[in-house]
């Protein structure tokens, strides 16, 4: 017969109420008589119900990571599993459950979100970019359910966010291409509405003016996330009768294109032209030459992200909007020495 909270207060010594308060944490209860309750629990072999005791607190003790996922999403999408751990080990120490729900369409991760705060099967949610709509983003609101979403919305929204601070980004890369002497800079990259891309371009082109040089529109490409799209767009460049002296590359993949149409044309990376990126992971040290990038601990955003949500579950009136995890610059030898 397994061994109940009756036995455990009896055992004890101590009112029932004392145990469930000890269960669950409760402050009104002294450290001693604290510490004598868990030795007896021990000593029985007494385990908790998790479930019951969060019903009775109307808690779940549950958080769900929401995104949007298909086949090759790990290639595509190599930060998921660094946001993933990131985010599990603030959870982790806050004596959390962690889940994963990946849906095929922005469509269905709103039906998600809808069903999860209806059944009240966890405490907040962490919803991935990718799954983000103005649907979801109006349920959130609405019901105020404790959430952040990861990567700001690209769309005026009440919802809770955090971000990189891609425009900086852009603007770390210029930086360090104009003091390896580069002047003559164009940008490849996504697709011309894609968020990142657009803050990333606009933290480019303003340093470049800024330092008084100007960039060509010819010298501002847009395409897809794809190596065969980073190969089109620096054959365009290099067709064209004025040619940069530096690129730079919106993905690894979209770099590795660019390299190949580099090399095609028997021009030398960094002396002909430098190649700079965006994120060390997960070709950047793969191509040849490897590739200095701007890159981003997308670990700790996760970390970070966990950590608002907790606070959110706490104070669900906190608001945050913000940048966070500033880049870094990784130097490699796509580019020239400064110092030469």
């Amino acid at each position: 017969m397994s061994v109940t909270i009756k036995d455990v207060a009896k055992e004890a010594g101590v009112s029932i109420a004392t145990v469930s308060k000890v269960i669950n944490h409760k402050p009104s209860i002294s450290e001693a008589t604290r510490q004598h309750v868990l030795k007896v629990m021990e000593q029985l072999n007494y385990h908790p119900n998790a479930q019951a005791s969060n019903f009775a607190r109307k808690r779940s003790e549950n958080i769900i990571f929401l995104s949007v996922t298909e086949a090759h999403t790990a290639f595509h999408d190599p930060h998921m599993f660094a946001l993933l751990s990131g985010a599990q080990k603030k959870i982790h120490d806050k004596k959390y459950n962690f889940s994963f729900i990946g849906s095929p369409d922005k469509e269905t991760a709103l039906k998600e979100a809808k069903e999860l705060i209806e059944r009240k099967v966890a405490d907040g949610i962490l919803v991935h970019g990718s799954a983000t709509s103005r649907p979801l983003a109006a349920l959130l609101t609405e019901t105020g359910f404790p959430h952040v979403i990861i990567g700001r919305p690209p769309f005026s929204t009440a919802t809770c966010w955090i971000d990189i601070n891609n425009h900086v980004s852009g603007e770390m890369a210029t930086k360090y291409l104009n003091k390896c002497g580069y002047s003559q800079i164009a940008f490849i990259g996504g697709p011309e509405t894609d968020e990142i891309s657009r803050h990333r371009l606009k933290g480019f082109l303003s340093t470049m003016y800024i330092n008084g040089y100007s960039v060509p529109d010819f010298f501002v490409k847009y395409g897809t996330y794809s190596r065969e799209s980073g190969f089109q767009m620096m054959e365009e460049l290099l067709r064209a009768s004025c040619l940069p002296d530096a690129v730079i590359c919106e993905n690894n993949q979209i770099a590795m294109g660019a390299t190949d149409a580099i090399k095609k044309h028997g021009m030398s990376i960094p002396d002909d032209i430098g190649v700079i990126t965006f994120d060390d992971y997960p070709l950047s040290q793969l191509i040849d030459p490897p590739l200095t990038v701007v890159d981003i601990d997308v670990y700790e955003m996760g970390y970070l992200a966990a950590s608002i949500l907790l606070k959110r579950i706490q104070n669900p009136a906190l608001q945050v909007q913000s940048f966070a995890t500033l880049p870094s610059l990784i130097v490699r030898s796509s580019t020239r020495n400064p110092d030469e």
